[in-house]
């Protein structure tokens, strides 16, 4: 005869948040986004996972049409981990190369973020619809994959550099990173644009970003991985974790994320949590102005 199971301890133990198909009204209930840059799918779900949250996933192109108040009136906070707005199949054609989002997704969004959505950007999302400005405008910085222009100035394409070992450290006094001591992560950095006059920094790394230091994006699309060849750009900012608002909402962006060995990090996913909690709570504060 087959042991006993304790059937409430069975459901407490084995069912991890996000598995439900209902909302539960007394915890917090996040919207991920993903899609447009391959990730370790199982790795990074453990860590959504790990985070303690009742979570729905959604993917591009169907986030597109998704960001309307009816269907986020359950979400407290929404996690991009998505690049859209690019095909890298064209990247000769720069007319197909750049995806235009759907003028309904760019009213939605604006829409809930005046009325107060905390959302929270990680990696690779700040390159996402680089053909709408106001994208990273909401963000706080861009990375360019081909050269272009940022608030008016012309600029080159960005910088990045895979496995870095580099220090990450606290700037200033935030929520978020109370307590938090230097901790070394081995992470992908980008030498991108960050719009330091528009954010409030939280963290910093004490890698060198110069264009020495990095990889040209435009190079590697062109098939020359690790090449800096014929590439220019400025010294960029260490920031690598920031605040800002944008209407009624809180934003968050961190650098970080960019495989299995960061979505392990505990610092990594404590960060993140705080993030969330933030926004969440930063959002409710914005409302009330």
């Amino acid at each position: 005869m087959s042991e006993q199971i304790d059937i409430e301890k069975e459901l407490d133990e084995g069912r991890k948040p996000g598995n439900q198909t209902f909302f539960k009204k007394n915890s917090r209930n996040i919207l991920i986004i993903t899609r447009g840059h391959p990730f370790e799918r199982d790795s990074f779900f453990d860590m959504i996972d790990s985070l303690g949250l009742n979570w729905s996933h959604i993917e591009h192109p169907a986030a597109q049409s998704f960001l309307k108040k009816e269907n986020l009136k359950n979400f407290d906070a929404i996690l991009f981990y998505d690049m859209p707005g690019l095909n890298f199949d064209e990247f000769e054609n720069e007319s197909k190369f750049f995806i235009e989002p759907p003028k309904e997704y760019k009213k939605d969004l604006i829409k809930q973020l005046k009325e107060g959505i905390g959302c929270v950007f990680l990696h690779h999302s700040i390159a996402g619809w680089p053909s709408w400005d106001e994208y990273s405008n909401i963000i706080g910085g861009k990375f360019l994959y081909k050269s272009g222009r940022i608030k008016g100035r012309e600029c080159s394409d960005s910088g990045y550099r895979h496995f870095v070992n580099y220090k990450v450290s606290a700037v200033g006094k935030h929520q978020i990173t109370r307590g938090l001591d230097d901790f070394e992560l081995e992470d992908e950095l980008y030498l991108s644009h960050v719009f330091e006059k528009d954010i409030n920094p939280i963290l910093i790394s004490d890698y060198s970003f110069t264009k020495n230091n990095f990889y040209s994006a435009t190079n590697a699309l062109k098939g020359k991985m690790n090449s800096n060849e014929n590439w220019e750009h400025p010294d960029g900012s260490n920031v690598i974790g920031w605040t800002k608002s944008y209407k009624n909402s809180a934003i968050t962006y961190l650098q970080f994320g960019d495989s299995a060995k960061s979505y392990k990090n505990n610092n990594v996913r404590m960060l993140i949590r705080r993030s969330i909690d933030w926004v969440i709570k930063e959002t409710k504060e914005l409302k009330k102005v």
